[in-house]
């Protein structure tokens, strides 16, 4: 095999590239990879990362200023921008710097540059110079990943509305933002930039935060950023935004003008396949979405597609799941993708979520028990402070299979991996009932939800949503 010959070329070095391109390497393929911009994607660069770096900071000040509450005497705390953010970009060098060691153990060749295909496994990389390069692969995994949507007839200076591609590398803060999207961006920017000293409108055209999550986790979100100061507006649509002078004026459903100095567009995200050439392969897309089987093979023979381009789950732990099953699949030992996907939110407090929800069980004609457990009820919680929050499961009322757990509350994105972990290996709604959870722990909201589903807890919590969102106020 040439130099310039592969059994895999993967285009791009998000979550699924670069995980794609090492699981064919610790099987033993000989690997490419082409990544334009810098390695780790979206998630690294411009999403998971440098946001829960940023959060972090603003957590802690959330904390501080908190203290009280716990018998701790501390000063007005304050906060050096320009430090937060050097920080954010020390971690994101040291994590580029980490994929970069770990390509060269597996002996994976990585070509800087744009990727496009020139007939069936074959690929031109084109430079920053204009330079290109042919490179030949029997499998080609595509893991382009997706950017951010923006809305065309509004303002394009970036400085007045942008994406978080722009807001997580802001050199300042504005005094007044308008968040456009209530879904997972939006909702932790909101949180992020009000302990920030921004003033945060949300505007959300659905009628609930998170309108792809359990409802009452969007509902019990709501409760906590109004509580705060943040204006929350629900099922608005923004009718027109235009420049004016410095800022920004937007009108809203029923006529009403906010005037603020910035807008976050977070109203979802589009595939990022329009320059590969697909033509030149007779791949066809959907929106831009290259559509994939379970073991993400496209439908063009020996060309495999991972992570946010597939449209399946636009999720960075998602994205390297799919790149296992693809290598596997080119290298001969595949199986299908069926495993449930997590999902989180880095708000404060958090929120973890895994497998139906109630609205997707409805719509299935699903017959559903539902058990709910109040954070504030345990030890733990009342001892740390936190207590405000929510466990919830969700069981087939007839066959007792565990459906989908839904947790918001502190440390709700690491308590999800048990969920995550039950759903996994098909353990039933009553296995989560009898397990054994260490105590104290807020985890153990968990188990006593799903003893509330068969009416079996013996903490005495409410039975339904209604009083359950009482509880949490």
């Amino acid at each position: 095999m040439s130099d310039n010959q592969y059994d895999i070329a993967v285009i791009g070095a998000g979550p699924g590239g670069y995980v794609a391109a090492l699981k064919a390497g610790q099987m033993g393929a000989k690997v490419a990879v082409i990544e334009k911009h810098h390695l780790g994607g979206t998630c690294l660069n411009y999403g998971c990362i440098p946001s829960k770096a940023l959060l972090a900071s603003a957590e802690l000040m959330h904390k501080i200023n908190s203290a009280s509450s716990y018998g701790v005497t501390v000063g007005a705390p304050s906060f050096d921008w320009t430090a937060i953010q050097k920080r954010k970009d020390k971690v994101l060098t040291k994590l580029r710097g980490g994929i970069k060691g770990l390509f060269g153990a597996r002996k994976v060749t990585l070509y800087t540059g744009s990727a496009q295909f020139d007939g069936p496994g074959k690929l031109t990389v084109t430079d920053a110079k204009g330079k290109t390069e042919a490179i030949t692969a029997k499998k080609v995994i595509i893991a382009s990943g997706s950017v951010p949507a923006r809305i065309p007839g509004w303002p394009t200076d970036p400085n007045l509305v942008c994406t978080s591609d722009e807001a997580l590398h802001w050199d300042a803060l504005p005094q007044r933002l308008m968040i456009v999207g209530g879904g997972v961006i939006g909702c932790e920017f909101a949180c992020m930039m009000h302990e920030y000293g921004v003033q945060v409108t949300v505007v959300e055209m659905m009628p609930e935060l998170l309108p792809e999550m359990e409802p009452a986790l969007g509902q019990a979100l709501r409760q906590v950023f109004i509580k705060r100061g943040m204006q929350i507006l629900t099922n608005v649509k923004v009718e027109d935004m235009t420049a004016a002078g410095a800022g920004v004026k937007a009108t809203i459903s029923g006529g009403t003008v906010l005037e603020i100095d910035k807008v976050l567009v977070a109203t979802g995200r589009r595939p990022n396949t329009a320059d590969l050439n697909l033509g030149s392969i007779g791949l066809d897309t959907d929106r831009g979405f290259i559509r994939v089987n379970n073991r993400m093979q496209s439908t063009v023979n020996d060309v495999y597609c991972i992570g946010d381009a597939n449209g399946q789950c636009l999720l960075a732990h998602a994205a390297s799941a799919h790149g296992i099953t693809a290598v596997e699949d080119a290298l001969g030992h595949g199986k299908d993708f069926d495993l449930p996907i997590p999902g989180a939110v880095y708000t404060f407090p958090e929120i973890g979520s895994v497998g139906m929800t109630s609205v997707q069980a409805a719509k299935q004609g699903i017959p559903i028990k539902i058990g709910n457990f109040p954070i504030g009820f345990l030890g733990k919680a009342m001892a740390v402070g936190e207590e405000f929050g929510f466990a919830q499961v969700i069981r087939h009322r007839e066959d007792e299979s565990l459906l989908g757990i839904h947790v918001i509350g502190h440390n709700a994105t690491e308590i999800i991996e048990a969920g995550t972990a039950m759903l996994t290996t098909k353990a039933s709604s009553r296995d989560l009932a009898e397990m054994v959870f260490a105590h104290p722990t807020i985890g153990e909201a968990v188990k006593e939800a799903a003893e509330d589903a068969f009416d079996q807890a013996l903490h005495s919590p409410p039975k339904s949503v209604a009083t359950l969102m009482a509880a949490v106020k």
